[in-house]
């Protein structure tokens, strides 16, 4: 009864993200009075299993005892302060530790407060960077195919999703957009680093032809997740950092969702053994507790803007709840877990198992493809196997997994026809064993 008075009550006053809201006519909203470790429970008892990390934040489970800690201790004395000249500890000891666990290079950090105004900083400080540096045609951005980076307007425009983007078009400003090197798309037979080497070269042309009027390029390393969980090979990130570094062009790396551990090493960048000028990271970065981001950035960027107030060079960008205490506090905790736990090895034997378990999705003749990288694996749902013909997007397939899986216990948020998991770092095998389970039923039913 609980459950359906606080539906009623959110429906009169509440609009939700990523939701046509019409839909909760005849599907009702699950309100969430509890969660511990991978399950929420709501107000009659029902558990459901979180298989997306609740869009992609939670690291070490809900209610985390150790992140509770530090965050109970962070409350007593101070929960924020203004960060234009102020500061405080938690900020600095996070800032020390992420120069420190990043790539080689990325030496400064500015916070912002989501993975959306973390894209906006970088593309305005590099637009910032190369006008403070004289180079004053450099206007424009390059970006994937079927790439997501955020929905404010700035980051919206250099993404590639139509879902999201096409409403919003005349609002936008132009960028280059050249070919993914999304490896759903290779001939048969064809391996995912020569793929993703062949499909370098329209950036490469893009890059050899508009170099002095290209900021940077936005790319997000190994996995385009919005985008459908599309994955390619790190051989494209090598390729990309020595056209940039050719053409003096900048190279943001966009690891909001596929940084901390996701793709099976810290960063994803790590994979190709490069370093970006900017790092943007976010969700995972407070183990899903607050909302915090942040950008690294080489100490060439931040000596372009630093000199004398008459310059008139600095970088204007603020937010109210820049560098706040309790979220930097819970981010700390958060690296603590991964210092003091195995955490990284686990993932591997974790994400052995989900090879394991999603064998059997190979054969199904609605699965077009099976992909993985560390702890992401996605279910490419399709009409016929033999030619790739979707389902047509009326049909709504995702939502019926979506629903069936809910009612059996389990939160799957399927991207169009792409079902994916991506759980927290603390799941079990036998947790694991259910949540496929569960998925392959909903894709048979």
């Amino acid at each position: 009864m609980k459950n359906s008075i606080l539906s009623q009550r959110d429906l009169a006053v509440l609009w939700h993200p990523c939701t046509q809201m019409h839909d909760h006519e005849t599907f009702p909203l699950i309100p969430i009075k509890s969660g511990q470790g991978v399950w929420l429970e709501d107000f009659e008892g029902n558990r459901y299993l979180d298989a997306i990390s609740s869009w992609w934040v939670n690291l070490f489970g809900h209610t985390n005892p150790i992140i509770n800690a530090a965050l109970k201790n962070q409350l007593d004395n101070l929960e924020h302060v203004i960060f234009a000249g102020f500061t405080h500890e938690a900020a600095i000891e996070l800032a020390e530790k992420l120069v420190a666990i990043t790539p080689a290079g990325l030496s400064r950090c500015f916070y912002a407060d989501n993975g959306s105004a973390a894209v906006e900083v970088s593309l305005k400080m590099s637009f910032h960077f190369w006008q403070n540096s004289g180079e004053t045609k450099k206007t424009k951005f390059v970006t994937l195919e079927n790439s997501y980076h955020g929905e404010t307007l700035g980051a919206l425009a250099v993404g590639d999703v139509t879902l999201y983007k096409k409403t919003y078009a005349p609002l936008l400003m132009d960028v280059i957009t050249v070919k993914s090197p999304d490896c759903y798309f290779r001939e048969e037979g064809e391996s995912w680093a020569h793929y993703s080497t062949r499909q370098f070269t329209h950036l490469e042309n893009v890059l050899e032809q508009n170099s002095n009027e290209i900021c940077a390029v936005i790319v997000e390393p190994l996995v385009q997740c919005a985008g459908g969980m599309r994955m390619y090979d790190a051989v494209y990130l090598k390729l990309l950092r020595a056209a940039c570094d050719k053409y003096n062009v900048h190279l943001i790396a966009d690891e909001i969702a596929v940084g901390f551990g996701r793709t099976g090493t810290i960063f994803a960048c790590e994979q190709a053994g490069i370093s970006p000028d900017f790092l943007c990271l976010s969700k995972g970065l407070t183990g899903g507790y607050l909302p915090l981001s942040v950008v690294l950035m080489t100490d060439d960027i931040y000596a372009a803007f630093y000199d004398d107030y008459s310059k008139m060079t600095a970088f204007l960008h603020s937010h109210s709840y820049t560098g706040n205490a309790l979220a930097c506090r819970a981010a700390l905790a958060t690296l603590n877990i991964f210092e003091s736990q195995n955490v990284l090895e686990n993932n591997r034997i974790l994400a052995m198992k989900m090879t394991e378990l999603s064998q059997r999705f190979l054969n199904h003749p609605n699965v077009a493809e099976v992909r993985q990288k560390g702890m992401i694996v996605a279910i490419e749902l399709i009409k016929n196997k033999f030619t790739r013909e979707p389902y047509p997007w009326q049909e709504r397939r995702g939502l019926h997994v979506y629903r069936y899986a809910l009612s059996k216990g389990v939160l799957l948020r399927p991207l169009g026809n792409v079902i994916y998991f991506m759980p927290p770092y603390v799941i079990t095998t036998d947790e694991l064993t259910f949540m496929f389970d569960i998925a392959w039923q909903a894709i048979t039913t």
